[in-house]
């Protein structure tokens, strides 16, 4: 159960929040002056700090407080971050991306959150505000129902991330079908544009999540000893998870073509038939231009020129030429 203060940083303050997670499922909040004094009283306690790395001192801290080198502190203050799994001595280091929910941004523009993870402490570091951390954080708040152990939280962070893309895939795959159904009415136009979308929404969830798999796949395969079995069957359920959205991404990219290809031939059919419908007006004014073109020559010898009935003559005969054309497109099949 939640005790303490509910919350935030003050402004100026890297920590988002903090919490000592109690064992059972629960949390007790902490400010930041709590949170640097710390230290376990009872072997089962753990700290969580989520840290925001663009507030000035955030670097100088991480310094002093984690056993880390500086090659693993520029891995976990970098920009430039792919989702990637090792340890250093006791500590695990995890960077994974998760779906971008922030209001104006795009799903595929996909933020990273950095992880530092000891027995009884876990430090999460994120740029841009991350929704998962929000959620593990709301759980720990419910009595009984959040992680117990460093290795719990760890999973929750990572299942939730996952959970997140796998809603995103689906709400991808099923606007596809919605697509697939709407096609035949929809504008070509604007479905192309929103296909070309998909398409690189597609590209860019795959960027990150093949590597998001190998990610969790070295976890499997080099696991800290603080973790428990129950958190490795969670690896390997997640390593499962993310087969299957890679298959679907694909699917959904093939989709995509397949309905791509669609709209593209039916816009060439539209064009061809249209082009087709100018071909047999041009084929059937073509004979009729000529003729008037001929009878309009300013020259002597024009039959007609002192007859009161040639125009009419010369209506009824194109009258005529028009009807052999039609009958002749008729014998075509051009119409």
């Amino acid at each position: 159960m939640t005790t303490g203060p509910s919350s935030s940083n003050s402004p100026g303050e890297p920590m988002v929040f903090g919490c000592v997670l109690d064992g059972a499922g629960g949390c007790r909040m902490l400010d930041w002056q709590e949170a640097q004094a710390w230290t376990p009283l009872h072997a089962t306690d753990v700290l969580w700090l989520h840290m925001d790395r663009t507030v000035p001192g955030v670097s100088e801290w991480l310094h002093a407080a984690l056993p880390a080198s500086d090659a693993t502190m520029d891995v976990l203050i970098s920009n430039e971050t792919r989702p990637r799994v090792f340890r250093e001595g006791d500590g695990l280091i995890n960077i994974l991306r998760g779906v971008n929910f922030n209001p104006g941004d795009v799903p595929e523009d996909m933020i990273a959150m950095q992880v530092w993870a000891e027995k009884n402490r876990v430090i999460t570091l994120r740029r841009r505000r991350l929704q998962t951390p929000r959620d593990v954080l709301a759980s720990l708040q419910d009595a009984g129902t959040g992680p117990r152990t460093a290795g719990d939280l760890v999973m929750a962070l990572t299942r939730e991330l996952i959970g997140k893309i796998t809603q995103a895939i689906v709400a991808m795959n099923d606007r596809i079908d919605e697509l697939e159904a709407d096609a035949a009415a929809a504008t070509p136009k604007t479905l192309v544009e929103e296909i070309g979308g998909i398409r690189r929404t597609c590209l860019a969830f795959k960027r990150y999540l093949s590597p998001q798999y190998d990610a969790l796949l070295q976890l499997q395969r080099d696991p800290p000893d603080w973790m428990s079995a129950s958190n490795r069957n969670m690896v390997r359920e997640m390593l499962d998870r993310l087969t299957r959205n890679l298959e679907d991404l694909d699917v959904s990219k093939e989709s995509a073509l397949v309905l791509q290809d669609d709209l593209n031939n039916r816009a060439a059919s539209e064009m061809n038939r249209t082009m087709f419908i100018f071909s047999i007006i041009a084929a059937i004014f073509l004979p009729l231009g000529f003729v008037t073109g001929l009878l309009g020559i300013n020259v002597g010898g024009m039959p007609g020129v002192d007859s009161s009935g040639a125009f009419w003559i010369t209506v009824a005969i194109l009258a005529v030429l028009v009807g052999l054309e039609f009958l002749l497109f008729k014998l075509m099949k051009w119409i």
